[in-house]
């Protein structure tokens, strides 16, 4: 329910429900349909409103069927299904349309020949403004999830990472197979942990969000608890940035 609330909030955004606004009237006014020009102003507007009606549906359902049943095709195959399905489906609803706006307004309807030109012109228009709809999920550039410093830990490693520690001019990396010291500076070590989300909870401790669990106080003092049972403690220059946060 939530989707189909959002595809409806995209499709019927602001912009484009003041430019159909604008628009059609403009459109109908203008552009008499299949040129019959003592056509009257409403069955103008019926008209051009029911075009638009009518490419949103066809383009949005072509889509669809390109995307969950053509995805192994290359981009140039799917382009071509596309526009046979587009062509398929919007020209024998134009002609529907037409039939039936011309035959209340007590004018003989368009011929087939007519019909077969807007349809492939209005296909055409349809084809180039949705093309770049077609890519599938698949041809997206993945974003990297594993951070860079995971390289310097053995090729084995397959855990997660809890804590970075300073220790004199090197960094403990904690993790969850076990703690692995790295020669490098804290503030290097942080930079390669991206795109992990983590916050320093003091001068010489970083924390990865996800291995927080909790808090613990003792003696007055503020202390992570982490998931592998580690505490980090928390000094007053981190603690406002973890609470504005919400890990603590």
């Amino acid at each position: 329910m939530t989707s189909k609330l959002n595809l409806v909030r995209n499709v019927c955004s602001p912009q484009r429900v003041v430019a159909g606004f604008v628009f059609l009237p403009l459109l109908a006014y203008t552009f008499p349909p299949f040129l019959v020009s003592d056509l009257p102003f409403a069955l103008r507007l019926l008209f051009w409103s029911g075009v638009m009606v009518l490419a949103l549906t066809v383009t949005w359902t072509a889509r669809k069927l390109v995307r969950e049943n053509l995805t192994p095709l290359n981009l140039p195959a799917r382009d071509l299904v596309f526009a046979g399905l587009i062509l398929a489906l919007f020209t024998p609803s134009l002609w529907m349309l037409a039939w039936v706006l011309f035959t209340f307004g007590g004018h003989i309807a368009p011929g087939a020949q007519p019909v077969a030109i807007y349809g492939v012109l209005f296909s055409a228009g349809l084809l180039l403004a949705r093309r770049g709809d077609l890519s599938a999920p698949e041809d997206e550039e993945p974003v990297p999830t594993t951070p860079r410093l995971v390289r310097r830990l053995p090729a084995s490693f397959q855990g997660q990472i809890c804590r970075l520690t300073v220790k004199d001019h090197n960094v403990d990396v904690v993790t969850s197979e076990g703690t692995f010291t790295i020669r490098s500076r804290f503030t290097d070590a942080i930079a390669e942990m991206e795109p992990v989300p983590g916050h320093c909870s003091h001068r010489s401790h970083w924390v990865t969000d996800a291995s927080i669990v909790g808090t613990e106080k003792v003696d007055g003092k503020t202390f992570l608890r982490l998931k592998n049972g580690d505490f980090v403690p928390v000094s007053r220059k981190y603690k406002p940035k973890l609470e504005e946060d919400g890990l603590i």
